[in-house]
């Protein structure tokens, strides 16, 4: 049998082995810094139970709700699987923002690997818009008009805002074609555009290795690295058992809720989008449309290319800044979420 598999599977198991048994930084044994293969392992569930999903959901108007409906309360099963779905969502956004900050203030972002915080910067905007697709796809009323919300916004970008908003919507309004499209986005264009960028992501980080940091407690002549496999492959797996378990245990206890049907005609009183956008919602109401739209645009293109942005910063200011700067904005982003969230 051995023989057969060999003959018909020439793999050079020895130059595999080798391959992926490379060095590996010794402060990825400490859970808190190994957050980036997270992202990976939840975006599979995700792929997982998404696909299970699809087979009871229907991305018509009339019959999304609906269908939601009938996979928590009648299909075997369906309420977990959608819970574990949506939580997914919710520790994916969280897992690539630890993730982030931990690149950003260890400056892991410095040169050679600039473009792998561009390519890690806009996975975690489409892992946003992920999610954002995924909860208007319930077309209960705040996913609704949160969609409602969130094209009136892009309409408010100068130069391209209209035609984008209409191209979001499928027209002048949210509607049919409005729920199609963010349907096809959200198991089409999405995921693809995710696989290609992690490829180009995960690519990066191989060709320049991992940022070894430096401790003040590591003892001289101690050895700085160990191996992948099996040493960091075993501490991902570990980590990513913790994480099923963690998923189980929030989609039994805290299980994905459906409020009321999508009306376009009742405007709920109070409109709040997902958590994880709390803080634009926030800053939309503090600075106005307009303001917000441009701030916002100008915020999201400094932290994507903030690499160089960073060195141009400390050649005129002949000092790096990077530290205070990234506490500022995330003690800003910080309060716009917990304001917005304590509002009524």
């Amino acid at each position: 049998m051995t023989g057969w598999l060999r003959t018909r599977f020439p793999f050079d198991v020895a130059g595999l082995t080798s391959s992926l048994d490379e060095p590996v930084p010794n402060h990825l044994k400490k859970w808190w810094f190994c957050v980036g293969g997270t992202p990976a392992y939840l975006f599979c569930v995700q792929a997982i139970t998404g696909i299970l999903l699809t087979f009871y959901y229907v991305p018509e108007p009339s019959q999304a709700y609906a269908s939601v409906a009938h996979i928590t309360n009648d299909v075997p099963f369906g309420w977990f699987i959608r819970g574990v779905h949506h939580w997914a969502a919710n520790f994916m956004i969280v897992a690539v923002v630890l993730h982030a900050l931990r690149v950003y203030f260890t400056k892991a972002y410095q040169k050679p690997r600039e473009l792998t915080w561009a390519s890690g910067a806009v996975i975690l905007g489409l892992v946003m818009i992920f999610g954002f697709t995924g909860y208007s796809l319930v077309y209960e009323q705040l996913s609704y008009w949160g969609a409602t919300v969130a094209a009136n916004l892009t309409s408010s970008a100068p130069v391209v805002g209209e035609y984008l908003a209409t191209f979001i919507r499928g027209g002048d309004a949210v509607g049919a074609n409005t729920l199609t499209r963010f349907f096809v986005f959200h198991i089409g264009v999405l995921p693809t555009a995710l696989v290609l960028l992690l490829v180009f992501h995960l690519s990066q980080v191989r060709l320049h290795g991992v940022t070894e940091l430096q401790f003040a407690d590591q003892k001289e002549g101690e050895k700085t690295t160990f191996n992948f496999f099996p040493d960091h492959l075993l501490t991902e797996i570990a980590i990513g058992l913790v994480l099923i378990t963690v998923l189980s245990c929030f989609a039994v206890i805290f299980p994905a809720g459906l409020g009321e049907q999508a009306n376009p005609l009742v405007t709920p009183a109070h409109i709040k989008p997902e958590w994880y956008f709390y803080f634009t919602f926030r800053w939309l109401k503090l600075a106005g449309l307009g303001t917000a739209v441009l701030t916002l645009g100008f915020a999201a293109f400094l932290f994507v290319f903030w690499p160089f942005v960073d060195r141009m910063i400390e050649r005129v200011a002949k000092r790096n800044l990077a530290t205070p700067i990234g506490v500022i904005a995330f003690l800003a982003v910080l309060v716009l979420t917990v304001w917005e969230a304590l509002a009524h």
